[in-house]
């Protein structure tokens, strides 16, 4: 009975338990055992035993993307977090290991020193000097009263953090990679040392490729041996059909026709940005003037000879037909230069942070300004360096040579273009007030305004309706028949296939940012021969799995492009090397039916042989040999070779290899970031981030 009655207590509770399972396992049945494995929900990694908490990627990723805005993608943000957090814990490891802490007096220093908190006057007392009881107490306030301000500052520090543990690591390691002298001595002689020598080479290309073969079995067998050239993370290869939503050739003739039947209200109206709004165009007013090299060819030369008001159209430019309209004729010069002095005010654009002034004070001082420059022209260039912000300018009095119409802001470029040479004022632009001078105009010219009416030449809704049937009978005829590369041969679609697609890419070649298409690809039901019609933005497109490779070594037929060669060449060497059995340079050549070729003025540095190419192993080897004596079966890059080095010229020694030292010792304390790299690859990280993005 006491059993029973436990039970019953526990009853409800076993109920929910087996309730939230089941209906876990109705949404996804692999996710059943998942369910009592809260650690693979919670993590989205681990470094050498230490997990990554998905809370603490998820905190980081969001303040990272506020931080970036649109500026990054999804798995952008992603991959610069995740690589964050992994170097701050692979540093953090390294520096436990070696007892060394970074702790908070070490992040004060670092924080107080900085020159943006040491200079700035917010934290100075009377006497202009920094004052660290004001920043504390700055601190202090903003914790209790700002809690966005206080998480920049939390972030900085902790930024700080980083940068000086990942410096003090670095540092230290730094600290023991110096050089001696004799290491010196030996790379000074090594990188100048020249020799001359004669040698055979038989290039491995005058064995047919048909005399040697090399099986799956050897690849595999090679593959094993150099395990660590060959590993390969989990991907997916795909080949895809795309069908283009593009306009047909009588869905841009109607758009045509429709373009051109506003001809005659287009020329009639009397205010050409009300039209063009009632009328829905999909090009905006243009208020600029236009010479004749800026205007479509189509249309230039004839619009040029026009009258204000005539319109001229249809004619189709990048994308659009369009017919424009004559506003404005008049002259300009189609280049000029000019004098200005910039005062800006607050709330202008790319405006100082020192700056105060308010808008009327600027425009008080602007005209202020062009009141003394009227009266003495000469005083402008000493008024520029003294007051404008524009810094460019500024040390050359603020003048600008000669520069086309479309440079300046609109403005500025009215006032300069429109007015004429000497002429002075002030004008108002989004950066501030300029006082302007007119230094010069030249190749006056005829300039139009147009006003132009366009519709974007896109696809009809018929268009549209049968490039989706298209699309969706050879997706519907692929899962019929699971013929998806037979299908689309006998349609004339193209298939373009994609190899090693990654786990968290999202790019797609030829399509571009297609995350969904990746996603689908490593979903858990997902499978070579399995294939799904997407909806694109202009297009549909039919994806069909082609490979599935997982985590490991790579496989001998991925790595077979790669090996092959590799065994050819071996097994090659060792048919050429059966034909050097010659005592002499002279006898080899023969045996072979080549020349013996001289080698002058070879060096370590730049290891290229004549008539061979680039050859390190072989000119390694020559390095090392006795004078005149003969090497054979020398395997390298590109043949096999038989060599005699007749001289070896020695450079003039130095009294001392100090400057040879320090240049070893300073390259290899610039090698931070691959001794980062390196402490990576020892270190054992897992990365399960992967659960984050694909669906089930």
């Amino acid at each position: 009975m006491a059993v029973l009655s436990k039970i019953r207590e526990r009853s409800m509770f076993l109920i929910i338990i087996i309730g939230l399972a089941l209906f876990a396992f109705v949404l996804d049945p692999s996710t059943l055992g998942d369910f009592f494995n809260s650690s693979k929900v919670n993590e989205v990694g681990e470094v050498n035993g230490e997990s990554i908490s998905r809370q603490e990627f998820s905190e980081q990723l969001e303040a990272y993307k506020r931080q970036a805005g649109s500026r990054v993608s999804e798995m952008q943000a992603s991959k610069t977090v995740w690589n964050n957090i992994l170097r701050k814990k692979i540093y953090q490891n390294q520096l436990s290991e070696a007892g060394i802490t970074v702790g908070e007096v070490d992040v004060w220093n670092e924080l107080i020193n900085a020159s943006s908190v040491k200079t700035s006057p917010q934290f100075q007392n009377e006497a202009g000097l920094f004052d660290e009881g004001i920043f504390k107490q700055f601190l202090a306030d903003t914790k209790e009263q700002n809690t966005d301000m206080w998480s920049a500052w939390s972030n900085y520090m902790n930024q700080i953090r980083d940068n000086a543990e990942r410096n003090t690591y670095n540092n230290l390691v730094a600290a023991g990679l110096g050089a001696s002298l004799k290491e010196g001595e030996f790379q000074y002689f090594a990188e100048n040392s020249k020799l001359k020598s004669q040698f055979v080479y038989v290039p491995y290309s005058s064995i047919p490729d048909s005399l040697v073969t090399v099986s799956k079995k050897e690849v595999e067998g090679y593959v094993r041996e150099n395990e660590n050239n060959f590993k390969v993370d989990e991907s997916r290869d795909i080949s895809y059909v795309k069908f283009a939503i593009s306009p047909s050739e009588s869905d841009e003739y109607a758009i045509k026709e429709e373009v051109a039947g506003f001809i005659s209200d287009f020329k009639n109206a009397t205010d050409d940005k009300e039209f063009l709004s009632e009328n829905d165009s999909d090009t905006n007013l243009d208020e600029n003037f236009k010479f004749e090299n800026t205007v479509t060819k189509t249309i230039a030369s004839e619009v040029f000879k026009g009258e204000k008001g005539d319109v001229f159209g249809p004619y189709k430019e990048q994308g659009y037909l369009k017919i424009s309209k004559i506003t404005s004729i008049t002259k300009l010069p189609d280049s000029a230069k000019a004098s200005h002095i910039l005062i800006p005010f607050v709330g202008s654009q790319r405006t100082a942070a020192e700056v105060t002034r308010t808008e009327d004070e600027a425009k008080s001082l602007a005209d202020s300004i062009l009141s003394v420059v009227k009266r003495n022209r000469r005083k402008f260039a000493k008024l520029a360096k003294n007051f404008s912000s524009d810094k460019g300018s500024a040390q050359n009095g603020g003048f600008y040579d000669w520069f086309n119409y479309t440079r300046m802001t609109p403005g500025f470029r009215d006032f300069v273009f429109e007015g004429k040479k000497g002429d002075m004022g002030v004008v108002k632009t989004p950066f501030g007030f300029h006082v302007i001078k007119i230094d010069g105009q030249k190749n006056i010219q005829t300039a139009l305004k147009l006003a132009t009416f366009g519709r974007q030449i896109v696809a009809s809704e018929t268009t549209e309706n049968m490039v989706f049937q298209k699309a969706e009978q050879f997706a519907l005829a692929t899962s019929k028949e699971k013929k998806f590369f037979t299908i689309a041969k006998e349609n004339k679609y193209i298939t373009k296939p994609v190899v090693g697609l990654k786990v968290l890419d999202e790019n797609v070649p030829g399509l571009g940012n297609q995350r969904q298409i990746i996603s689908w690809a490593f979903g858990r039901d997902t499978k070579p021969g399995d294939f799904k019609r997407f909806d694109l933005e202009g297009s549909h497109v039919v994806a069909f799995v082609t490979a599935r490779t997982e985590k490991g070594l790579m496989s001998a037929e991925k790595a077979t492009n790669t090996v092959k060669p590799i065994l050819q060449n071996l097994k090659k060497a060792k048919l050429i090397a059966d034909n050097f059995s010659g005592s002499t340079l002279q006898d080899i050549a023969k045996e072979n039916k080549t020349s013996v070729r001289n080698g002058k003025g070879v060096t370590l540095k730049s290891p290229t042989l004549s008539g061979a190419g680039s050859e390190p192993k072989v000119v390694g080897a020559m390095f090392n040999a006795e004078l005149n004596k003969v090497y054979k079966n020398i395997e390298g890059n590109k043949g096999v070779y038989a060599f005699v080095v007749t001289n070896k010229e020695l450079p003039t020694a130095l009294p001392n290899y100090e400057s040879a030292r320090k240049s070893i010792s300073k390259a290899r304390k610039n090698k931070t970031t691959v001794m980062y790299e390196a402490i990576k690859n020892a270190s054992d990280v897992e990365d399960y981030r992967a659960n984050l993005y694909i669906g089930n």
